[in-house]
């Protein structure tokens, strides 16, 4: 008994240090706010259990320690993590008081792969994790250029750093675009549905990085299995975000209709080029 109580108490007083690690970092890396926005922020994404999960990571090798966020958004924040390697790995964090998610349940109900959906706070965030390392995993093995997913426990992933020095490689609108990346896209997305049978369902100028001439796809909690009733519909809503941008940038694109045609391979293969030449 004695030994067990040690036990507790060490596992308390490393949870503690955790939790002074982690509110240091999260204060030092993101926009000051009013003190009480600062604690609701702070608590919103290191609540006790999220930090018991980042401990149990951290002891499984997963990362050594966490730096600053390198993303925030509404429903995850990712920070820059590096394990016992010295390797950079990204820790995303998705959070669990975000309401977001309920309004995104469609992207979820649907999908054959997730049958059983707890609709409380913390089981939606844990469901996002869940659903963005499989997504990542489909990904991947089929050959798609995704973040490699290391593991996910509870409501934080961690995946593979892409970028360098703790700095993330740029997003697509950060970078001097060529026809290039936008077949490279297509490419991808043609990988995405036919072999990994995907759609992103979120595909934007946003959720893409450039590195080294190389295209990555991102962001993948959205995704949802071509057997989801409105893949279809979400493949044409993340093709016409494709084209605006790529035509905004001046590069000639595929009509839309061509275009899923070529990457669901519903309907005809030919395939005509319109738009304004760059």
């Amino acid at each position: 008994m004695k030994h067990l109580r040690e036990r507790d108490e060490e596992g308390e007083q490393s949870l503690q240090r955790f939790h002074v690690t982690a509110e240091r970092v999260d204060r030092r890396d993101r926009v000051l706010l009013k003190n009480e926005e600062e604690r609701s922020v702070f608590e919103e994404v290191f609540d006790r259990q999220t930090l018991m999960i980042l401990y149990s990571m951290s002891n499984n090798g997963l990362f050594s320690y966490l730096n600053g966020a390198i993303s925030s958004g509404k429903e995850a924040r990712v920070y820059w993590g590096v394990d016992e390697k010295n390797a950079n790995v990204a820790v995303k964090i998705y959070l669990v008081a975000s309401s977001d998610y309920k309004k995104r349940l469609h992207y979820v109900v649907g999908d054959p792969r997730f049958r059983k959906i707890r609709k409380d706070s913390r089981g939606i965030a844990e469901l996002w994790a869940r659903k963005e390392f499989i997504n990542l995993q489909q990904a991947e093995m089929a050959g798609v250029r995704v973040p490699h997913p290391r593991a996910f426990e509870g409501n934080v992933l961690v995946m593979d750093f892409v970028g360098e020095d703790g700095i993330r490689a740029p997003r697509l609108y950060e970078t001097k675009v060529t026809k290039s990346d936008y077949e490279s896209i297509i490419r991808q997305l043609r990988l995405l549905y036919s072999k990994a049978k995907l759609v992103h369902c979120d595909i934007s100028e946003f959720n893409i990085l450039k590195l080294g001439g190389e295209i990555i796809l991102f962001d993948f909690g959205s995704g949802v299995s071509i057997e989801h009733p409105s893949a279809d519909e979400y493949l044409k809503r993340d093709i016409g975000n494709l084209n605006r941008f790529f035509s905004k940038q001046g590069i000639r694109t595929i009509t839309e209709e061509k275009l899923f045609a070529r990457i669901s391979g519903k309907r005809e293969r030919k395939i005509e080029a319109t738009g304004a030449e760059q």
